[in-house]
Parts: structure tokens; C-alpha cells; sequence
């Protein structure tokens, strides 16, 4: 039998670890000197330790070791499989981030989009006569549509104007504390969805919003595909 001190320097881990096991009921010594309190941990501890350490290793936190410790091994093969399936996903997830942040240091841009689920909206909208996005400039106050997936068009949000109706969509979002330099930013969202190997899907969207305290952010949107 060994006190947890030698325990611990066998199995590679600290003396407070054991206690947690302890607590957790995790690892429970083989027996506990009832006048010293010392703990004592024999071959079968020392087994069950390395099997924990192990499952760990695979990627098992202690809430799902616990209860494979005991279980056939079929099911902890589809724990570890699980395991694994999350680990990649996690992978995936931190590598789209390292490209995005050595795209950023590479090319800076004004904003860093985001990609968003838009839901479907009906608007009342009147057809703007512009040939060039340049020409849009001072027209909108509330909410601009522009079409740069094939001939230029745009329009704005009238009451008194024709029914357009928006599906849910998958969008390329950022938003902006204020309306200068939305037309940078726009320039920039279709830089990142180039990057992104993706295209233009329908109208984009440009919507000023004013809060009752005069707060002020402009929210684009660009569907895409």
C-alpha cells in the first residue's frame, strides 16, 4: 500500500488531483487512516489511475470518465468516437479563426464580418434611378437595397411603394457606429466574400438605425450563396 505522496509521483500527477478524485468519487483510496486521515492506495488504484489518465489522453473529460470506467469497451469506443468528432469540429472552428486573423494582418479591413442568418421581411419600396452605386449617395436615411448580382438597380423603403419581399437568407453582416464610411465597409465585405470563395446571392441591404436617444448604427448585409 502507498500514502497518496507516492502515489502521485507514480502516476505522474499531483497529490491535490488525487484529492480531487477523491471528492469526485472519481478514485477513492483503499483505505483512509481514520486517526491520521492519511490516505492509502494499493495495485488496484494505481490501475484505475492510469485507466483515468488514459480516457483523458483520448480526450474524455472526468464528467464522461466516470462513467466509462467500468463500462464495456464497445462504449467507449463510441465515447472516443464522439470525442473525436468534437475535437475536429473544434479544429475546424480554430483554423477558420487563425485564417481570418492572418487575412486581417495581412489586409486590413474597416470591419470584420460575420456570417448571420437573415430572417424574411416584407418591405414597401420605390425603384431608385441610379447607374452606379456612386450616385446612391445622400439618398438613404432608413433602409437601401442594391443589386450587384447582375445590372445595377437599387431601391429604398416607401410606404407608398411596391411590395418586396426578402426570404431568409444567409448573409455577410457588419455594422458600423456611424454612416461614414459605410461605403468602405461595403468595399470590404465584398473583399472578405471573395476571400471566402463565395458569391453574391440577391440584394444587399443597408439599414440606418436610430435608437430614442439619437443612437445611431448602420447595419449591412450582403446575402450570399
Amino acid at each position: 500500500m502507498w500514502r497518496i505522496g507516492r502515489l502521485a509521483r507514480m502516476a505522474g500527477v499531483s497529490e491535490r488531483t488525487l484529492r480531487h478524485y477523491d471528492r469526485t468519487g472519481l478514485l477513492r483510496p483503499a483505505a483512509v487512516d481514520h486517526l491520521t486521515g492519511y490516505r492509502w492506495y494499493g495495485v488496484a488504484e494505481l490501475s484505475r489511475l492510469e485507466r483515468i489518465r488514459a480516457l483523458q489522453r483520448l480526450g474524455l473529460p472526468l464528467r464522461h470518465i466516470a462513467d466509462l470506467l467500468d463500462a464495456p469497451e464497445t462504449e467507449t469506443r463510441r465515447a472516443v468516437a464522439e470525442t473525436l468528432d468534437r475535437l475536429r469540429a473544434d479544429l475546424a472552428a480554430l483554423t477558420a479563426t487563425a485564417a481570418e486573423a492572418e487575412h486581417y494582418l495581412a489586409d486590413p479591413l474597416t470591419v470584420v464580418p460575420r456570417p448571420a442568418t437573415a430572417g424574411a421581411r416584407r418591405l414597401k419600396v420605390r425603384r431608385l434611378t441610379a447607374s452606379h452605386p456612386s450616385e446612391l449617395a445622400g439618398q438613404c436615411s432608413g433602409t437601401l437595397l442594391t443589386w450587384l448580382d447582375g445590372p445595377f438597380s437599387a431601391a429604398v423603403a416607401d410606404q407608398g411603394g411596391e411590395t418586396l419581399t426578402l426570404p431568409v437568407r444567409q448573409v455577410v453582416r457588419a455594422v458600423l457606429p456611424t454612416a461614414e464610411g459605410v461605403v468602405r465597409a461595403g468595399h470590404d465585405l465584398f473583399t472578405w466574400i471573395g476571400r471566402h470563395g463565395l458569391t453574391v446571392a440577391g440584394p444587399a441591404l443597408e439599414e440606418h438605425l436610430i435608437d430614442e436617444s439619437g443612437g445611431h448604427a448602420v447595419v449591412l448585409d450582403i446575402p450570399v450563396g
